[in-house]
């Protein structure tokens, strides 16, 4: 008997939840064998599930139901899991605690001896204490405004997960106003990365996505000075989607882009140092933190980290403007690709980097995108090497695997649309044998 779809995805779904389940068991030992194989499996799970949206066109109302209901499962299976000893939000409760004691982040090095008073038993074993934040104004602030409820990493998954639980509904609304059938809500909430990057490290990154979202929901509304603030509002929380710019040309009005840069500035105003706007170790971050970033090592090789992180930027901006001209407003693809454009030339590559494109991977366009959230999955295991007393490098096998399938899907799209039939271009005697064709028709 052959399978209906909404069989086969229940099915998928079922593969999903236990195989999550178990590695959520194992997230206080990421990157051992064990969890790279279930996470393995729920990621080829995922990408099933991916083939089955492609194809087809509705799914009942019932199957998305449950759909969320599962993925809510399996997010909270990583809820009740401890954060990773040194995963960066013990830096975030360290940014909203000092602040609340009346202290820059931006000016306090953790590991100062000065500062052991300061520390809690959470925030001792943050990453990186010889270096200050790097995190934006929007994203300080957002960590006061949770240290200030309760000051606990716990408190910060919470919050980062109810983010989450709102991009659902976010993109529920975007999918409504585009006319896109609803299942694909669960492109985005069945991907594996999800559950471990927020729901169980808590990474902020998914604040700025939701901020993101929420700008091309109110552009699709014509709510032009929201979908600007927004967007300003998720420059603020990390600097990534800061190369779609060219997407807001003439879509938003100069006032409104004033009024976005006037909200970014007075985020700054707290953290002023002498009229100066802090960058915290931003500019340690460019000049030496590298991590899978095989762009970036090339082209790091014949110029200097600054001007490679420019290049970096530019990228981004590149591609946003080719979006602009040939994609249509607010298309998912138009939002994802800068992203990712940028991302492939810069110096670091986490995997909760790639939370900023989800919820825009459902385009056939998109693909390689979204065979890169999954391909990532082996860069877990520098995390075990790490505490086999390894290097923290990934591996040049590993990057071979990751990239090489973004690649391989990249060539297999354009190779397919290569291949399509093109349109014969419309010629001077077309359009005579149009005119005759209308004057037979009317006589």
């Amino acid at each position: 008997m052959k399978l209906t779809p909404e069989r086969r995805l229940y099915g998928l779904g079922a593969v999903l939840l236990p195989a999550l389940a178990i590695c959520s068991r194992k997230f206080g030992s990421v990157g051992e064998p064990s969890f790279l194989l279930f996470l393995g499996v729920a990621g080829f799970a995922y990408l099933l599930a991916m083939r089955e949206f492609f194809s087809t066109p509705k799914f009942p109302k019932r199957v998305i139901v449950v759909g969320v209901i599962l993925a809510a499962m399996w997010h909270l299976f990583f809820l009740l899991q401890p954060p990773g000893t040194d995963d960066d939000i013990h830096r975030y409760v360290w940014d909203g605690r000092v602040q609340r004691l009346g202290y820059s982040p931006y000016n306090l090095i953790p590991s100062d001896l000065a500062l052991a008073g300061l520390h809690t038993s959470e925030t001792r074993m943050l990453n990186n204490p010889g270096v200050a934040s790097p995190y934006p104004a929007g994203a300080q602030l957002f960590f006061r405004a949770v240290t200030a409820i309760h000051e606990s990493v716990l408190a910060l998954k919470v919050a980062f997960v109810l983010c989450d639980l709102a991009m659902v509904l976010v993109l529920l609304d975007v999918l409504r106003s585009s006319q896109q059938p609803a299942h694909w809500v669960l492109a985005y909430a069945w991907n594996p990365l999800l559950a471990i990057e927020v729901a169980g490290s808590g990474h902020i990154d998914i604040v700025g996505a939701l901020l993101l979202l929420a700008s091309v929901a109110a552009l699709l509304r014509r709510w032009r000075a929201l979908a600007a603030v927004a967007f300003g509002l998720a420059v603020a929380v990390k600097l990534l989607p800061m190369v779609l710019l060219p997407l807001y040309w003439k879509r938003v009005r100069l006032r409104d882009g004033a009024l976005a840069a006037v909200v970014f500035g007075l985020l700054y105003v707290p953290f002023l140092n002498h009229g100066r706007i802090p960058f915290g170790s931003l500019g340690v971050y460019v000049q030496s933190f590298r991590f899978n970033g095989p762009g970036f090592a090339m082209l790091e090789r014949v110029t200097t980290p600054q001007v490679a992180a420019g290049l970096a930027v530019l990228a981004g901006f590149l591609i946003a403007i080719w979006m602009r001209r040939r994609s249509a407003e607010c298309s998912p693809e138009g939002f994802a690709w800068p992203m990712a454009a940028s991302l492939l030339c810069a110096p670091v590559v986490y995997p909760w980097y790639l939370l900023w494109m989800l919820p825009f991977l459902r385009s056939a366009s998109t693909v390689p995108i979204l065979i890169w959230t999954v391909s990532i999955i082996p860069v877990y295991y520098v995390w075990h090497l790490r505490t086999v007393g390894g290097l923290w490098l990934v591996p040049g096998w590993i990057m071979l695997v990751e990239y090489g399938a973004v690649a391989m899907a990249g060539a297999m799209i354009g190779w397919h649309t290569a291949a399509e039939p093109q349109p014969k271009p419309f010629t001077a005697e077309d359009a005579k044998d149009a005119e005759v064709t209308k004057v037979v028709d009317v006589y």
